[in-house]
């Protein structure tokens, strides 16, 4: 099931030993420390029931994907170790577990997008990403293997970085391990973590497994791993690959070191001092602007070293763009600088996507004689590994997009109506109609009808609620939200009083809707870098794998 068993004769059964142990360990932790199957000591005559945040379709799809992200990537850490118990040290193990490294990363960013989705529409706060440990620990593994999946490419070109990418996979699938220990363990706060029981201490003597195991490993085979190349200028897609893994994997580390300062301040001083929001947003945002930066360079610099002529030729256009792009925004009134100088970076990736897609058309339209609406699609899918990955890149820009927005321009405002009055937030004005209730079994809930106008036009109502369960203390909150391109209008119902007034806070968030257009455009691109490209069949000695000096890879 995971590879062809004749091309794969001498690493699979290390491969399956692994798996299978990891798969041994997880089942002795199922079936003896926390048996899901276990009695109560004594039978309610009427349970509670699920929990009222978790009756929404979208917890069919957020807790399955981060499972699958995370169990997926024990596949290309199964390959690594085989490879470093065999002592086959090239590229074969990387070809071989390359689509599962893939999947794994992309079920596990889904599940990260899923659940922003999830807290956005459910958890009536207001916000999609808060920083918790719970939510830090999927996104840490998804970063290092996003570095990983870059760095394994230059592996495959030039032979280098072969001890960087064991590491990468060995520090992607431990982080999965922890990932699970801080939901299943119980030795960080959050909301999203399980009650505490016996399981944690049995994860954390995993994850020393894995970590000294592999460790141990990677010591031994050292000698053997040494690169092929050299790298020969800090000019060159190499060396921007490699910064952007750095970048990656520094951003990792902090949102880490982030995650697990309550521990390390209560184990030093005895207090426990938590790290909130404004850390992780001061040190990942100036880190993934310039992860974004370099994702609009790679593709515009050749192998090996590029020349002032082809840094010239390929940066003009991108670079004009970006440059439009921020004055443009200041002729329109745009004065935060960050902001201006996240939108340009955004417009010189995508110039820089348009420009590479633009000049594979047109290679093929010279050279085929193509229509250029028949080269584009044909282009795809003659190199999918490489245009599926452009593709996945316009999503993580359209993503990027809705955080600046939404996290840079909110505006917010709270006021307590009594029916007939209004609120004013931008160009919005929202008009208190009155509060009904509802009875359903046991469930009552209390919305209220606010009318909406924008620029004194009508735009229809809104009818934020909370509702209330008879065996619950805590009530559930519903935000009504009204979704365009442009931005949502956000309204949480506070609370009200015996006289009909209520209490709202009513958020406008900029171009939101984005976040989830990228994640759809992230699927597609994903899907076309999964499926099976007939050059990945292809043996290339490494000698061979890199174009001469200064000339660029072909694009069809």
């Amino acid at each position: 099931v995971i590879q062809g068993r004749k091309r794969n004769r001498e690493l699979t059964p290390y491969v399956i030993a692994v798996m299978m142990g990891i798969l041994a360990y997880f089942l002795a932790i199922t079936g003896f420390a926390s048996n899901p199957f276990e009695r109560l000591p004594v039978s309610p005559v009427e349970g509670m029931g699920l929990n009222p945040l978790l009756r929404n379709p979208g917890m069919l799809f957020h807790p399955p994907t981060l499972y699958l992200g995370y169990v997926g990537f024990t596949v290309p850490f199964a390959f690594a170790m085989a490879a470093l118990i065999t002592g086959r040290l090239g590229d074969e193990w990387i070809r071989s577990s390359r689509r599962w490294a893939l999947f794994a990363w992309f079920f596990l960013g889904m599940g990260n997008l899923l659940g922003a989705q999830w807290a956005y529409e459910v958890l009536g706060w207001g916000g999609y990403w808060g920083w918790d440990p719970v939510e830090n620990a999927s996104f840490m593994p998804w970063l290092v293997g996003t570095a990983y999946l870059h760095s394994v490419m230059i592996q495959q070109r030039r032979g280098m970085l072969k001890v960087w990418n064991i590491a990468l996979i060995i520090v992607t699938f431990a982080l999965c391990v922890f990932g699970t220990l801080v939901v299943r363990g119980g030795i960080l706060s959050s909301v999203h973590a399980f009650a505490v029981g016996s399981v944690g201490p049995l994860l954390l003597v995993l994850l020393a497994l894995v970590l000294g195991g592999s460790l141990w490993l990677l010591w031994m085979r050292l000698p053997a791993l040494r690169s092929e190349h050299e790298l020969d200028s800090m000019v060159s897609r190499e060396a921007s690959f490699l910064l952007n893994n750095l970048l990656l994997v520094g951003a990792a580390f902090a949102i880490f070191w982030g995650t697990v300062f309550p521990l390390i301040s209560e184990a030093v001083r005895g207090v426990k001092i938590t790290v909130g929001p404004p850390f992780f947003n001061q040190v990942s945002g100036p880190i993934f602007l310039a992860v974004l930066v370099l994702m609009g360079i790679c593709p515009l610099i050749g192998w090996r070293k590029a020349s002032p002529e082809n840094l010239a030729r390929n940066f003009l256009y991108p670079l004009l763009v970006a440059v439009a792009t921020g004055v443009v925004l200041y002729v329109l009134g745009l004065r935060e600088p960050y902001a201006a100088v996240a939108f340009a970076t955004l417009a010189f990736v995508g110039a820089s996507l348009l420009l590479e897609f633009y000049r594979g058309v047109r290679a093929r339209h010279r050279g085929r004689g193509e229509n250029y609406v028949l080269a584009l699609p044909r282009l795809i899918w003659a190199n999918k590994p490489r245009y599926g990955g452009y593709v996945v890149h316009v999503g993580v820009i359209l993503i990027a997009l809705g955080i600046v927005g939404s996290q840079m321009f909110s505006t917010n405002v709270e006021a307590t109506l009594a029916p007939g009055e209004s609120l004013q937030i931008r160009d919005y004005s929202l008009t208190f109609q009155g509060l009904s209730e509802q009875n359903q079994g046991q469930e009552q809930e209390v919305s209220a009808l606010l009318q909406v106008s924008r620029d004194g036009d009508p735009a229809g109502s809104v009818a934020p609620s909370k509702s209330f369960e008879q065996n619950r203390e805590e009530s559930v909150t519903h935000a009504a939200i009204r979704s365009t391109p442009q931005e949502d209008l956000y309204v949480i119902l506070g609370g009200w009083t015996e006289d009909g007034k209520a209490t709202f806070k009513v958020l406008v968030h900029p171009l939101v809707m984005w976040l989830w257009i990228g994640g759809a455009v992230l699927l597609v691109g994903t899907a076309i870098a999964f499926w099976p490209d007939v050059r990945e069949e292809r043996r290339v000695p490494v000698v061979e794998r890199v174009p001469a000096r200064g000339m660029r890879p072909s694009h069809a």
